[in-house]
């Protein structure tokens, strides 16, 4: 397995990201999720992430089930502060008491006593930044959690944050459609020696090429209320991805390993978790690592797929509001 480093941890150049193991992206099968997350640890890929915000914790209990006689083996992340609750409302808590509370929560439902990467998952404009990563701190002195890590954080956030305590990794999305980090975030992150882990390097499925249409995902799948694909937006969006399949089949490979392969060649020091609950899938995706795509292809998707090249934010106009915070 490749290797790469997050801040001074050495880790598989490639995590696994498990919030679609649980209902989100429609019903998943659970039995099947947990056989994904051994054979990621099978084949290497032991970074395993979820979050308490993941269907209310119901994600981090399928994990800690996984995870039951193999937690040794795995470099287990998860999150905290972004609230989502069973009305719909959502809000976000970096408070150093609840800091505590999550984690112990977190702990319990996971069934282990540590934390590898504990990250704030989003940013809480109420408290300075200061005092909640003081409180991981704190967790990491009693041995509680490891490693700090942040998600959806802005630059000036990130330095405020790196100054109280060493910060392993900045979580945020990036893909070849989600590029606005390039200008600010990565810079900072190597600046400060902080690794950058991207979600969604596969845009949420639809640089997979496996998604033609609104019907094609379930009527419970949350996806149909992201801006990118909303009807309108996502014509114009799948002739985007029909560049990829084009290049992906001049290169031998899927426009899945294609997208991976054009972000791990954005730097040694950046780890995608592209997310699947299927195994056919994750086998699928690991072989990216190996892929050496041709200049002149990684040169036609940078142009291709500008900045600001896809139609629609990449979250609703709400939850926009609480990233890169």
């Amino acid at each position: 397995m490749k290797t790469r480093k997050l801040g001074q941890v050495e880790i598989p150049a490639m995590g696994l990201g498990c919030m679609s193991m649980t209902p989100i992206y429609g019903v998943p099968d659970p039995e099947e999720a947990v056989l994904t997350i051994h054979r990621a640890l099978e084949i290497g890929i032991t970074m395993i992430t979820t979050s308490d915000a993941y269907n209310d914790g119901k994600n981090e209990m399928l994990v800690g089930r996984a995870l039951r006689d193999r937690r040794d083996d795995a470099f287990l992340a998860t999150m905290f502060g972004n609230i989502r609750y069973p009305d719909g409302r959502r809000d976000v808590n970096g408070r150093p008491e609840y800091v505590r509370e999550a984690c112990e929560a977190s702990l319990k439902r996971l069934k282990t006593d540590r934390i590898d990467l504990y990250y704030i998952h989003r940013i809480d404009t109420s408290v300075p930044i200061e005092d909640t990563v003081g409180a991981m701190a704190d967790l990491k002195a009693e041995g509680k959690i490891h490693h700090l890590g942040l998600s959806e954080a802005a630059p000036s956030t990130i330095r405020r944050a790196h100054a109280t305590h060493p910060i392993t990794a900045l979580q945020t999305e990036y893909s070849l459609w989600s590029r606005d980090v390039e200008e600010e975030h990565i810079p900072t992150c190597r600046e400060l020696g902080i690794g950058f882990v991207p979600y969604s390097p596969l845009g949420r499925g639809l640089l997979t090429g496996t998604i033609n249409a609104v019907n094609d995902m379930e009527e419970s799948d949350r996806r149909r209320d992201h801006p990118r694909f909303a009807e309108d937006n996502l014509v114009d969006n799948l002739a985007l991805v029909d560049v990829l399949r084009r290049l992906a089949m001049q290169e031998d490979c899927s426009p899945s390993q294609l997208a991976l392969a054009w972000v791990l060649s954005r730097g040694n020091d950046i780890v995608p978790i592209p997310g699947t609950r299927r195994r056919r899938w994750l086998e699928e995706n690991i072989d990216a690592l190996d892929l050496a795509p041709a200049s002149g292809t990684l040169a036609e998707l940078d142009r291709a797929f500008a900045p600001g090249a896809g139609a629609g934010m990449r979250y609703p106009a709400g939850q926009m509001k609480r990233v890169n915070v």
